[in-house]
């Protein structure tokens, strides 16, 4: 029913910076949290960041202070500005948006880290 529309994924080079957009779409219902997930290769899929529409955000300790998600409400958009990048933030990040009764995923997008 909710398609999540992801942008920004590429290559970057250690202490640069990407900035992730994701865009819901196809739903009348409050979107009440936006945010991101990760899964690195052999690694399980962790909890990046997570924004409510109070503004309320939540953030993972290894990304804190490099990292800021917001939203816009009325477009019913989240975006993951992602700096200070390093090696080991490569993954595929996924968009994740829900209501009080039910939630979805985004397609996601590769961030390659690398020198």
């Amino acid at each position: 029913q909710v398609q999540l529309v992801e942008s920004g994924g590429g290559l970057v080079q250690p202490g640069g910076s990407l900035r992730l957009s994701c865009a819901a779409s196809g739903s009348l219902f409050r979107l009440l949290v936006m945010g991101w997930y990760r899964q690195a290769p052999g690694k399980q899929r962790e909890l990046v960041a997570a924004i409510t529409s109070g503004a309320s955000t939540n953030y993972a300790d290894s990304v804190k202070g490099r990292f800021t998600v917001s939203r816009d409400n009325a477009k019913n958009t989240v975006y993951l500005q992602m700096s200070s990048l390093k090696v080991e933030d490569t993954a595929v990040y996924y968009c994740y948006a829900a209501t009080t009764v039910n939630s979805w995923w985004g397609q996601g997008t590769q961030v390659t880290v690398s020198s």
